[in-house]
């Protein structure tokens, strides 16, 4: 094999994996006559697939299916770290050494295995990317490869700020400043899209509007990431996506963005074609549901009784949202048949006992957190009789998001005016889609609660707390702090011992 940045190949410890699943008994039966609130009525055994394409370039796309949705790695870091996602521990379970606390108190170190694990992940992609280059490539075949390796390096330009820029497979790479890999990035996707297709993309793919849809978050963030504004140029990205015409927002509801079957879908516009045969590592049904929700929802395999959402985050959502219904799973629960489903060891406080009931509230985030609190995630809904692998593709870009970038660029560039007749009318362009109030106006704090609402568990959140300047705030079981060096991660230490002996050793990032 080519020699690589060896200090970015370390293995990563197994992710999207829990050891917190107990078998225990469940009670319940099965049959067809009931019907869950929130998934869709779809039998596992309707495996809706698509091939990706024969290009060559499956093993650099699908690096992405490791830490893009799941229990490890990218996703776990970029939402454990915000408000609108915990993971509580209950008693014994959910502990694993601390490292959900920690994350979700802002307390995350250079050990925090889970950074490493998104360190890892993207350099894997990376490095698939190059290896691929390296051994020719048509002019569309490189146009893909180079804006895949961009959309892996902003991860890393999110994460971590100061990172290698490595562009080949054989040798090293220094350091770079932040704002260094800022400019690669945007170079690379400008590069990328003349050859990349003006239509909608092949299925796993990118087109020219994936690449403009990356450069409106690249600029929105510009701020944070190299200290220069740039939303005319978010603005001029997003009206790209806009412009194209491929891609739509009304007419197509909420649910089916997320659904089993969501297949391209006329919002999608780069995903992670997730597939419980060929395209396995989504496993948020497993992450977030309580042990006997298998009899709900006929799962294959127990949950894990894991991932909620805080009980802040879900009161966000005014009744009548169609976001709210379709995002979290709450109240009692019950087998298809209808019948109460129960947890045999239930904690002897909870009031309502052994019949599972899903509680916005949380009594404690730790050490003894009721096994029933917390509402589920259940926006990416679960087919009935599914496997431990989800088959719901995962957007990485959609238009809902390029929707919200230009309406929030153009409240900045002009005053931070968020009561500007093209923001509301693009963010009340998404209201209407949810069945909610258009704005009549709107202040800062609107415009980020509703991109939460909006973009809710979809690895966006940290980047858009930060861009905000609400990183920082308290909520639930997280106190308020002042540490401007928390904007990005520590440099993983593993990675620093592993480079120290090497040409371009790393650097850790200042605070840490």
């Amino acid at each position: 094999m080519k020699d690589f940045l060896k200090y970015s190949l370390i293995t990563a410890l197994l992710v999207g994996t829990a050891s917190c699943n107990l078998d225990e008994e469940i009670v319940g039966d099965y049959t067809a006559d009931f019907d869950p609130s929130n998934p869709l009525f779809l039998d596992a055994q309707n495996n809706i697939n698509k091939p990706t394409p024969n290009d060559g370039l499956a093993g650099a796309f699908n690096g992405l299916f490791a830490g893009t949705a799941t229990n490890g790695g990218f996703f776990q870091v970029q939402e454990l770290s915000s408000d609108e996602a915990v993971v509580p521990q209950k008693g014994g379970d959910w502990f694993d050494g601390g490292v959900y606390i920690a994350i979700h108190k802002h307390e995350f170190t250079p050990q925090t295995v889970s950074i490493n694990d998104a360190w890892v992940n993207a350099y894997n992609g990376i490095f698939q990317c190059n290896d691929l280059l390296e051994d020719g490539q048509s002019d569309a075949n490189e146009a893909q490869l180079r804006m895949l390796r961009a959309y892996y390096y902003w991860r890393l330009l999110d994460l971590f700020g100061r990172v290698p820029i490595a562009t080949s497979t054989t040798g090293g790479a220094a350091q770079a400043t932040r704002a260094q890999v800022f400019d690669f990035i945007e170079d690379e996707l400008l590069a990328a899209i003349p050859d990349l297709p003006a239509a909608r993309a092949e299925y796993g793919r990118v087109n020219k509007a994936g690449a403009y849809a990356l450069l409106s978050r690249l600029y929105l963030n510009a701020a944070v990431y190299r200290g220069t504004p740039m939303y005319q140029e978010a603005i001029d990205a997003a009206d790209m996506v806009i412009n194209s015409g491929l891609y739509n927002v009304i007419g197509n509801p909420y649910k089916d963005v997320f659904s089993p079957r969501n297949i391209d879908n006329p919002e999608h516009i780069f995903i992670v074609p997730y597939d419980q045969a060929t395209g396995t590592g989504m496993s948020f049904a497993q992450m977030t549901l309580h042990y006997p929700s298998q009899l709900t929802y006929r799962l294959a395999s127990q949950p894990w009784n894991g991932w909620s959402t805080t009980e802040e985050f879900y009161n966000s959502y005014e009744d009548g949202d169609e976001r709210k219904e379709n995002n979290f799973i709450v109240g009692p629960q019950f087998d298809l048949q209808g019948n109460p489903i129960l947890d045999l060891a239930f904690d002897k406080g909870d009031p309502d006992g052994a019949p599972i009931n899903y509680t916005p509230f949380i009594n404690q985030f730790f050490p003894n957190a009721s096994r029933q609190a917390g509402a589920r995630l259940g926006k990416f809904s679960f087919k009935i009789g599914q496997q431990n692998d989800m088959d719901n593709d995962y957007p990485l870009l959609r238009y809902g998001e390029v929707l919200l970038n230009k309406a929030e660029a153009v409240a900045r560039l002009n005053g931070n005016n968020f009561s500007h007749a093209t923001t509301l009318a693009l963010v009340n362009e998404i209201r209407t889609r949810a069945d909610v109030a258009p704005f009549g106006s709107m202040t800062e704090g609107d415009m980020l609660a509703e991109r939460g609402r909006e973009l809710f568990i979809e690895a966006l959140r940290r980047t858009d707390l930060i861009r905000f300047g609400a990183w920082g705030n308290a909520w639930w079981e997280k106190q308020a702090h002042s540490h401007a060096y928390k904007v990005v991660f520590p440099i993983p230490l593993q990675q620093i011992q592993a480079a120290a002996p090497t040409a371009f050793p790393l650097t850790q990032n200042p605070g840490y």
